[in-house]
């Protein structure tokens, strides 16, 4: 479909006329509602004053009054316990884990000294109650780190 001169001045009285891109499309066919805002934009038509709606009566709406945030919880630290030791004083190595057995890595992997805590595990966890709280850390909402971060920086200038 081309522009021809006159379906540009077709389109240019029914823009003046006050129709919607949408129904000037319609009325000349062949053409996107898209390819009507484009044309009238490259043809510098002015915007069109919206029709005045008629003032409908306003619902009353009840604001919403701020509710009070509740404290954070704060839970008590739960303090990390030794790890398991058999009775040969052998720690919990991947050989000797299993399923009841948490399984948070304690020490360096390429060392003979690594092992694992071995303590029971939380329910549905890998892990005991004191390494469930480091491993599964609640997110943190972006408004609370900015207002930490915020403030950490008015201490350091303080």
């Amino acid at each position: 479909m081309s522009w021809t001169d006159e379906r540009v001045e077709q389109l240019k009285q029914l823009w003046s006329d006050g129709l919607s891109a949408s129904q000037i499309a319609r009325q000349l066919g062949e053409v996107t509602r898209n390819a009507v805002i484009g044309k009238v934009h490259r043809l510098g038509l002015a915007g069109r004053a919206t029709p005045a709606r008629t003032e409908r009566p306003r619902m009353q709406v009840a604001r919403r009054t701020a509710r009070p945030r509740p404290p954070p919880v704060i839970q008590a630290p739960i303090i990390e316990r030794d790890p398991i030791v058999d009775e040969f004083g052998r720690k919990t190595t991947v050989l000797t884990i299993n399923d009841r057995m948490c399984k948070w890595p304690i020490g360096d992997p390429s060392t003979s000294e690594f092992h694992f805590c071995g303590h029971p595990p939380k329910a549905s966890s890998p892990y005991c109650d004191a390494h469930s709280v480091k491993a599964f850390q609640p997110a943190q909402s972006r408004r609370d780190r900015d207002r930490d971060r915020d403030f950490r920086r008015y201490l350091v200038r303080t």
